[in-house]
This record gives structure tokens, C-alpha cells and sequence, in this order.
């Protein structure tokens, strides 16, 4: 599996000292960029990624989810700057530890605990009750070159469009690992456009263990890095991804996700039919964000996920 987090630096270090930050100490690092512990309750995320197209935007759709009574605490951009051509803003401290720090790929329990289950559901339940706001609508997802929402009044309308632009990136790399994909393009998107209205919420779309962050008895504290595929949509899309997401790469991975979908089709109302099918919508529109050729993990794990459910859906 390819490594695509960024990468801490001394140079980094040095900066924020020069700001008068007296102890800056690297704190994690993703596909975005790399955050930064400065103290006094304030943290630096250095955006040697794909920054946010529009730090204005972005910083709405922070202040319209954190001013919602969540049970856990969201980020908020307070100040920003651009050092060096680089982005780097500059956010309130989030607490807690991740569930998991790095993806499991070796070893890990077959059941999930009852503790991670369940502080899945509270977040999933917290988010939902989050209108989507005009300035979630306006984000474009990563990987796009328009909002989501652009000409569009319906979520799954909007994600039928992406899936088509999506599919018209590198479909040909694409289609080599998935026998009869125009079909399942097809499919999904005729699917997609069939669904009924559903409320409109926040999606944080990114729901993987070093994104939730708990106590020590395993109570979320805080839900962080909205971004890579934040917008405003159907509250089952969230679910689905998160069953799908939340472990990628382990021994139990398939395993983990079937239990996940189930539990959150029966506690949370959600049809199995459209979580499956939003999962196959989320695997054609990200197969391609870390590489155009299709050789790293993420590729290959959308290509097994489209695979697995054709051969589901040809039974």
C-alpha cells in the first residue's frame, strides 16, 4: 500500500517558533497536510496537499457545523496564512486519541468492540442532525473540478453527475480491474437518479479511526480533517462510507464492513439496498485520487468493492 501522508519537517518546527510558539511539536499527518501541536489550545495544519480551493468557504462550513450542540467537538479555522506558497491555517486543538492512529493491515479483532460500534452510531447520529447549509453545497468534493451541488436540487442527482465526470477521469485504468464497468456505471447511475428526497445534512465523508477522536472510556471528543469528500447530502451516504471505510486494509476488513452496513441499516433506518449502492457511488468517484494508473491501495480496494458487489448483484 502506498504511504500518501505528508511529511513533518525541522523547517516546519523553525517557522512557528519565529511566530512566537515556544515548544511546536509535530502532532499527525495525513493526505492533506501535516498539523502541528503549538499549544495554548491551538494546533497548525500545514496544506502540503490539495488546500481548500476557497479558505473562505471552507471556514462557513466549519462554523456552521461547530455551532451545532454536537456531542464532540469540531474543528474551526481562526486564522490562516501563506508561508512560502504554502497554506497554513491555523484551528482550535481537538481532544482525545484516535481509535487507531494507522490503518489496521495486520492484526485485529474479527467482532468489533461494543465501544467502537458505538461511538460510530453517536457520530453518525450527531452529524445527521446537522442541516446541510448553502456553503456545504458550494464545496467541491476532492478529486472535482466543480461543486458538488453546481446545477443540481437533489443529492443523489448530484452524485450521479460526479460519478459520470469521475468515470470519464482514468474509467479506462478503471475498467481493467472491473470486468463490465460501463454497466455498473450504468446501474449506478440510473439508480442514483431513482432514489426518493431525503433530508439534506452535513457529511463529513471521511469517517476512518484517525478522523474520530475518544476518551479514555471510548466516548467520541471530537470528529476532525472535514474535507476530502465534505458536502451536504443524504445522512445514509455518511453511513455507508463509514461501514466501508472505517477499515480498509485489515485481515477482517470485509467482514467489518458487512457488520458495519448491517448495524447501520437496522439502528439507524438506512435501506441495505442504498448503502450498498452509495458505496459503490463512493468507490467510482475516489478510485483515483492517489494515482491516475491505478497502482496504490485505494485503487484496488474500489476495484475489489465494485467486483465484489457485481458478482453479488449477478447471482
Amino acid at each position: 500500500m502506498v504511504d500518501h501522508r505528508q511529511r513533518h519537517t525541522d523547517d516546519w518546527l523553525a517557522h512557528f517558533t519565529r511566530r512566537g510558539h515556544r515548544a511546536p511539536r509535530p502532532l499527525a499527518a495525513g493526505v492533506e497536510g501535516a498539523v502541528y501541536r503549538l499549544g495554548e489550545g491551538l494546533v497548525a495544519k500545514v496544506w502540503s496537499g490539495r488546500p481548500p480551493a476557497d479558505l473562505e468557504l471552507s471556514r462557513r462550513v466549519h462554523a456552521d457545523i461547530a455551532r451545532h450542540p454536537l456531542p464532540f467537538a469540531t474543528p474551526e479555522i481562526l486564522d490562516s496564512e501563506v508561508h512560502e506558497g504554502v497554506l497554513v491555517t491555523y484551528e482550535r486543538e481537538l481532544t482525545g486519541s484516535p481509535f487507531r492512529a494507522e490503518p489496521a493491515t495486520t492484526s485485529a479483532e474479527r467482532d468489533l468492540p461494543a465501544a467502537e460500534t458505538a461511538a460510530l452510531l453517536t457520530v453518525l447520529r450527531a452529524l445527521a442532525t446537522v442541516p446541510g447549509t448553502e456553503a456545504m453545497r458550494g464545496l467541491t468534493v476532492q478529486g472535482d473540478d466543480r461543486p458538488l451541488w453546481r446545477d443540481r436540487t437533489r443529492f443523489p442527482d448530484a452524485l450521479a453527475a460526479l460519478v459520470r465526470r469521475a468515470t470519464r477521469r482514468h474509467g479506462d485504468v478503471l475498467a481493467a480491474h472491473v470486468p463490465g464497468l460501463a454497466e455498473t456505471v450504468r446501474r449506478v447511475v440510473d439508480s442514483l437518479t431513482a432514489l426518493p428526497d431525503s433530508p439534506v445534512t452535513a457529511i463529513h465523508g471521511d469517517l476512518v479511526p484517525p478522523n474520530l477522536h475518544v476518551d479514555d472510556t471510548g466516548r467520541p471528543t471530537a470528529v476532525l480533517d472535514f474535507g476530502f469528500f465534505t458536502t451536504a447530502g443524504d445522512p445514509a451516504f455518511e453511513a455507508a462510507v463509514t461501514a466501508a471505510v472505517w477499515d480498509m486494509y485489515g485481515p477482517h476488513a470485509r467482514h467489518h464492513t458487512a457488520t458495519l452496513t448491517r448495524l447501520f441499516a437496522r439502528e439507524l433506518g438506512h435501506r441495505p439496498e442504498t448503502l450498498a449502492l452509495y458505496q459503490a457511488a463512493y468507490a467510482l468517484t475516489t478510485y483515483d485520487l492517489f494515482s491516475s494508473d491505478g497502482d496504490d491501495g485505494h485503487f484496488h480496494w474500489c476495484a475489489a468493492l465494485l467486483r465484489g458487489q457485481r458478482a453479488t448483484s449477478t447471482r
